[in-house]
């Protein structure tokens, strides 16, 4: 591979720049889990051949130029550097396996790559877990893409398990129908008001909140410095999508209020066990969003074509949602958290402040530089209690060289949250990855508080456990 010249290289986003400054340095991590042990992969090969051409940054490395601009330099990629395989004891059981698996991704998530290589790295692990016959994880730098970018590239690799020339399609991310516009000029009036205030209190809100105020330290959230240097833990757990579809069916809410709620109701739980008083304690989470005006996943072409509406890179942006608070009612009535998020979730939608926060930042990159906007977003993310992201995976089982994928989830490494939740939906399953500081947070115990308000929230719904 040839040497771009310096002047032709390709710009780094100021959202790259952001994740990969001297005050933040973010990684995605993904998982892919198969049936089948690891046979015949033939793993550099697809790497070289299938992976690599995706994307010019896969194949460079973030360098300075004359006039101080970040830019993506194409080098020549070493795969040894980039494709590890970790050998495990031999002979040891499924469980003995997945402790060591859960402890190797634990490791590696923390590692820091080096700048002087592509930020990328890919691990092969034939040995079997509680979950899958074999894993690949990914590492990648947010500063390659975001989840949206990056889990394209990855499904560019696979094709469909029961037929590979036919496309894999994902549930819809269409919006909901608009309302009419015939509607009263009273009610478009009322509500441009209502969104004029919601979006200076949003807006206002989202500025203390990244600046002066902070949430409680609580179960979920150490406020120490340096969190994000310490060990952490990544577990994950299943949820039906067809249970999660007949809550909302129930309920007459959305998908996306029942996952809020089940993820809020889940966290005080926990909260409630290991401090009583935390339960009404002031807590936020940021939940991450994807800023395209797009309907599922684009070729990669598309988004590499610098028209298309689904741009490669970070296209992403944060809303602070404050975590409702515990108390008797929600505790006897589970499904109030669920009328929370859809009332909170609704309201938000009736505010531009995720539009006027994005032009602050890029403001604050102008007058003060990229340093200084990576230490707004970590202040950001130091004020909130945990950090909420999530991705949509197919509807149909996937396969990468007639290996079938049993089930994908990732995570988001480097942060210095306590608490990271990710959630993805994979053939019928929503997998939620839960990511916390080792030794802080109890991750079993909160996954079972998690399991526990699915179970609640279900029977409350449907009146079946």
């Amino acid at each position: 591979m040839e040497h771009l010249k310096e002047e032709q290289a390709e710009p780094v986003s100021p959202m790259g720049q952001y994740f990969n400054s001297s005050v933040l340095c973010i990684y995605i991590i993904g998982v892919l889990e198969f049936e089948v042990p690891i046979h015949d992969l033939q793993t550099l090969a697809l790497i070289k051949d299938v992976f690599i051409p995706i994307n010019p940054r896969f194949s460079s490395v973030m360098i300075q130029d004359k006039d101080g601009e970040k830019r993506w330099k194409q080098v020549d990629v070493n795969l040894k550097d980039h494709v590890h395989f970790p050998i495990f004891p031999s002979g040891k059981t499924v469980e003995s396996y997945d402790k060591h698996f859960h402890d190797y991704l634990s490791s590696i998530a923390m590692e820091q790559l080096s700048q002087s290589r592509p930020l990328w790295e890919i691990h092969i692990i034939n040995y079997p877990t509680n979950d899958a016959s074999s894993s690949v994880i990914f590492k990648l730098h947010h500063a390659l893409g975001d989840g949206y970018s990056l889990v394209g590239a990855l499904l560019s690799c696979l094709q469909r398990a029961d037929d590979p020339s036919l496309p894999l399609s994902f549930p819809s991310l269409r919006p909901s129908k608009p309302e009419s516009s015939t509607k009263s000029f009273w009610r478009r009036f009322s509500w441009m008001l209502s969104s004029a205030f919601n979006t200076v209190s949003d807006f206002g809100w989202s500025i203390l909140k990244s600046s002066i105020i902070s949430d409680d330290k609580t179960p979920i959230r150490s406020g120490d410095e340096g969190t994000e240097f310490r060990p952490i833990s990544i577990t994950n757990m299943d949820f039906s999508i067809d249970h999660v579809k007949e809550i909302k069916s129930r309920l007459g809410v959305t998908i996306n209020d029942v996952i809020t709620g089940i993820v809020f109701y889940g966290t005080r739980l926990y909260m409630q066990d290991m401090d009583l008083k935390s339960m009404t304690a002031d807590s936020t989470a940021l939940v991450l969003l994807n800023t395209r005006n797009i309907e599922g996943y684009q070729s990669i072409n598309d988004m590499l074509n610098t028209k298309a509406k689904g741009l490669w890179g970070n296209k992403i942006s944060f809303l602070h949602v404050p975590i409702p608070k515990l108390n008797q009612n929600k505790i006897s009535n589970p499904l109030d958290f669920i009328w929370d998020s859809h009332n909170e979730i609704k309201r938000k939608k009736q505010s531009l402040a995720v539009a006027l926060t994005g032009t602050l930042l890029d403001m604050e990159s102008k007058f003060r530089g990229q340093e200084a906007v990576a230490k707004h977003l970590r202040g950001t993310v130091t004020n909130s209690s945990a950090v909420i992201s999530s991705l949509v995976g197919p509807m149909q089982q996937m396969s990468l060289a007639n290996h079938p994928v049993k089930g994908l989830y990732f995570t988001l490494a480097g942060g210095p949250e306590s608490l990271a939740i990710s959630i993805m939906s994979y053939v019928g399953v929503l997998r939620v990855t839960l990511k916390t500081e080792k030794d802080f947070i109890d991750e079993q115990r909160l996954k079972y508080c998690m399991q526990s308000a699915f179970q609640m929230i279900l029977k409350a719904a449907t009146g079946n456990s």
